[in-house]
C-alpha cells in the first residue's frame, strides 16, 4: 500500500512551515544584527518568529509521525479530516503569532489554531488507538 496524498501533503506542509520559519529567523537575525538570543523590543518581529518556529518544532514533529501512520494504513475520512484539520491549525496559529503585532494579547487565528492543534493531535492519538 503506499502512502496516502493527504498525508503526504500535511506532512510536507508541516516540514515546509518548520524549514522555512527556520530560514526566516535566521534572515532576520540577520538584518537585526542579533546573533543568539530574542531581540531587545518584547515585541519585534524577530522574537514572533523564534515563537512560531519554537511552536512548530515542538509540534510538527509529532503531528508528522500520527499523519504518516495514518498515510500508511489506509486512513479513514475521520483520519483524514482530521490531518488536514491540524494541518490548517498549525497554519493558522504562524499566522496569530506573526500577523498581529504583540504576543502579549491574544488573537482570533492563533487561538483557534492552538485549541484545533490540541484537539486535532488528541482525536488522531485517540483515532489510532480506536483503530478507526
Amino acid at each position: 500500500m503506499s502512502l496516502h496524498p493527504v498525508a503526504l501533503y500535511c506532512t510536507a506542509i508541516l516540514g515546509g512551515l518548520l524549514f522555512l520559519l527556520g530560514l526566516a529567523v535566521s534572515i532576520q537575525r540577520f538584518r537585526s544584527k542579533v546573533g543568539s538570543g530574542p531581540a531587545p523590543e518584547k515585541h519585534a518581529l524577530l522574537n514572533r518568529l523564534i515563537r512560531a518556529h519554537a511552536n512548530t518544532a515542538e509540534f510538527a514533529p509529532f503531528l508528522a509521525v500520527l499523519f504518516l501512520f495514518f498515510g500508511w494504513q489506509g486512513p479513514s475520512a475521520l483520519a483524514l479530516g482530521l490531518i488536514v484539520g491540524a494541518t490548517v491549525c498549525r497554519c493558522l496559529l504562524v499566522i496569530g503569532l506573526l500577523a498581529w503585532p504583540s504576543l502579549s494579547r491574544p488573537n482570533p487565528a492563533r487561538f483557534v489554531g492552538a485549541l484545533g492543534t490540541y484537539l486535532s493531535g488528541a482525536a488522531l492519538c485517540l483515532v489510532m488507538v480506536a483503530g478507526l
